[in-house]
């Protein structure tokens, strides 16, 4: 099944994120349907704050070694592109397709010591652009589109919502993706107010995936929760190595 028909299931499609080989790896063996890159598990593990510290070529050789070892479909969360020219952009999207990827994550925000929004009507025309010399060059690669209103926690979070998903569609968005959206009500409102695949993030008050199904949610993602999960199991173990001074605690 192709990629961009993965969203259009009865079920969302479940992303299993992934930030290495061995991930990726357990992922393939959990039967996951596609994979997707956390970008944040991925600055961590390199020693960078999420936010486009790391370089598109480090990003780069991650995402090389990965579709390298799956045969899964595999999108890449490309922050807010690794620049603001929309030509360096298709650029970075054209290299990530040469190694197999299906599918890209562009958000509408940048961290300048705290994550702050673009200018939606001047991300909208990069969007444009981007996409545009995407089609000139037969690339048909998945673009979701991020807008991060729920994660900054925007005043008017749901119209600023919706009016950025109408910009983002009219600029050749293949999906929408909003994360930190919790509310059922919240969810339906901004399911209904597009035709585009909307995808939810993993968050503590978010609803099971059956009532996101009924709500017509069509994608979930995991983001860097399970990575940061894994860390904390590893922390509490190694305490227990520490404490009981033995190894059986692992076993």
């Amino acid at each position: 099944m192709e990629f961009k028909d993965l969203h259009k299931q009865d079920k969302p499609l479940l992303i299993g994120n992934v930030w290495d080989v061995p991930s990726t790896k357990t992922a393939e063996k959990l039967n996951f349907q596609a994979l997707g890159t956390s970008s944040s598990a991925i600055a961590t593990l390199l020693g960078y704050q999420d936010g486009e510290e790391m370089t598109f070529s480090e990003l780069e050789y991650f995402v090389k070694r990965i579709a390298a070892n799956t045969d899964l479909p595999l999108s890449v969360d490309l922050e807010s592109g690794y620049s603001r020219n929309p030509r360096d952009i298709a650029n970075h999207i054209k290299r990530l397709a040469d190694l197999g990827v299906v599918g890209i994550n562009i958000e509408d925000s940048i961290v300048q010591n705290h994550r702050l929004l673009l200018n939606k009507n001047e991300f909208s025309k990069t969007l444009t652009e981007v996409n545009e010399i995407l089609l000139k060059e037969n690339s048909s690669i998945f673009l979701n589109v991020r807008t991060d209103t729920f994660l900054v926690g925007h005043s008017n979070v749901i119209e600023e919502t919706k009016k950025r998903i109408r910009l983002y569609e009219n600029a050749g968005a293949n999906g929408i993706f909003t994360p930190c959206i919790e509310n059922i009500s919240d969810i339906k409102e901004i399911v209904n107010c597009t035709s585009l695949p909307i995808n939810v993030m993993c968050m503590p008050n978010l609803p099971d995936f059956n009532t996101l199904t009924k709500l017509g949610v069509k994608r979930i993602s995991m983001g860097n929760f399970l990575f940061d999960n894994m860390y904390t199991q590893f922390e509490d173990i190694t305490k227990k190595v520490i404490s009981q001074e033995s190894f059986k605690s692992i076993f």
